[in-house]
């Protein structure tokens, strides 16, 4: 029950020092590791994406990694901080039935349901926005063969007026090898764009095909940009991660590609990278969404800007200072604006391969423990897998920026 007590009594000094500094006993409020804390602990495996409503309250994701017929993949997190609600409930969690058989289409389209679920954001006109990759179906199952209709799409939830408000088809921008992953919502240019890791089916885990996808928002139409540039391929070295929590220091040798993206509060640059990668790239959106540029133009007008981690998630605050969740230890790390140098932000034996981060209106980022590395897909002491060391509590940390962000990126 240690954690349990960790839990509580950390929330309870986090809740004086705030009193202290409305009072103004307190001085300003700690950032970095001064302001971790466990906020909430749940028993559904793999926190993956998190985004907050309108109102603050966050919405959780769990990681597709361990997800059956029947498990939530999108939810509210409860005020007890131990339970979630499905989220939307106008929308089927899954798109198969119990026994994995596909669900029928309605009106010949899957709209209505979600299948394989990484990534998800609430833009600042309150749209809930999924992306669902129909990752689930690579290894085709033959007494389920895959439907024709079931393509990966973005869906656009209103949350004011709890409605679905548009759906968009990536069909035409999805090749076999995508694993579509995170995206950024840009109202200025009124786009999405979505970083594909291309460790998809008949990808064979080597990313090759990586790409970003642009997405307009107006007309749905999507293309592939910068696919086959260096920005966006993975590093031929595996994943690796430190001894933690019981698991041994390991690799895999899966090269995932562009992983992380966000866009900084103006509008000005996208910074992405892959997840296998030691470098952080970025472009100017108006060079990006400029179809008249030739692929070998776009490339030219991509900046290395720093080195990292192998890293998944990644945020940014309004000074544009860059926040990344580091795989392969228990941190999430800053890339300060100024000086362009990464160092670990803030630290936790428990957070176990920590996968999206996200900046909330209460003025706390957000990053969930997915324990990806303690799954049997990791683990290499059987075969096909491994044992399964992840266990609940499934955590989900916060810690105060530098500065302020944009709530939900």
């Amino acid at each position: 029950m240690q954690h349990i007590s960790h839990f509580k009594f950390t929330a309870a000094a986090v809740l004086a020092a705030a009193l202290a500094t409305a009072c103004g006993g307190g001085g300003a409020a700690p950032t970095g590791q001064a302001s971790l804390e466990v906020y909430a602990e749940l028993q559904q495996a793999g926190i993956g994406g998190i985004t907050q409503m309108p109102d603050g309250q966050l919405v959780v994701g769990y990681h597709p990694f361990y997800q059956t017929a029947t498990s939530t993949q999108v939810a509210l997190l409860n005020a007890d901080r131990r339970s979630t609600t499905p989220y939307p409930a106008g929308l089927r969690q899954t798109c198969r039935n119990a026994d994995g058989s596909f669900v029928a289409p309605v009106n010949g389209k899957y709209d209505f349901c979600l299948d394989w679920v990484l990534g998800f954001h609430t833009d600042a006109n309150a749209i809930l926005w999924i992306l669902d990759s129909v990752k689930s179906t690579d290894k085709a199952d033959p007494a389920h063969p895959r439907p024709a209709a079931l393509h990966a799409k973005l869906v656009g939830w209103n949350t004011r007026t709890n409605a679905l408000q548009q759906v968009i088809d990536l069909d035409a921008a999805t090749v076999t090898e995508s694993q579509h992953n995170d995206f950024a919502v840009d109202l200025k240019h009124n786009v999405i764009v979505i970083a594909d890791e291309a460790i998809g089916e008949n990808s064979a885990g080597a990313g090759v095909k990586a790409a970003l996808v642009v997405v307009d928002l107006a007309t749905g139409a999507s293309r592939r940009v910068l696919q086959g540039d260096t920005s966006v391929l993975p590093h031929t070295d595996p994943i690796r991660w430190e001894a933690q929590a019981g698991v041994p220091a390991q690799s895999w040798g899966l090269r995932v590609g562009v992983d992380g993206i966000v866009l900084d509060k103006n509008s000005d640059y996208l910074y992405f990278a892959p997840l296998s990668g030691y470098r952080m790239y970025r472009v100017h959106m108006a060079d990006l969404v400029n179809a008249a540029l030739t692929p070998a133009q776009l490339s030219a007008r991509v900046e290395d800007y720093a080195a990292k981690p192998y890293n998944g998630g990644v945020t940014i605050d309004a000074s544009g200072n860059l926040y990344l969740t580091e795989i392969g230890g228990r941190s999430v790390g800053i890339i300060p604006a100024d000086t362009r140098i990464y160092r670990r932000y803030v630290t936790d034996e428990k957070l176990i391969w920590p996968d999206g981060v996200t900046y909330n209106s209460d003025g706390y980022m957000y990053s969930g423990a997915a324990q990806l590395i303690q799954t049997g897909v990791f683990q290499s002491n059987a075969a096909p897998t491994g044992t399964a060391n992840n266990a609940p509590p499934y955590r989900i940390y916060r810690f105060r920026p530098e500065v302020a962000g944009t709530p939900g990126a």
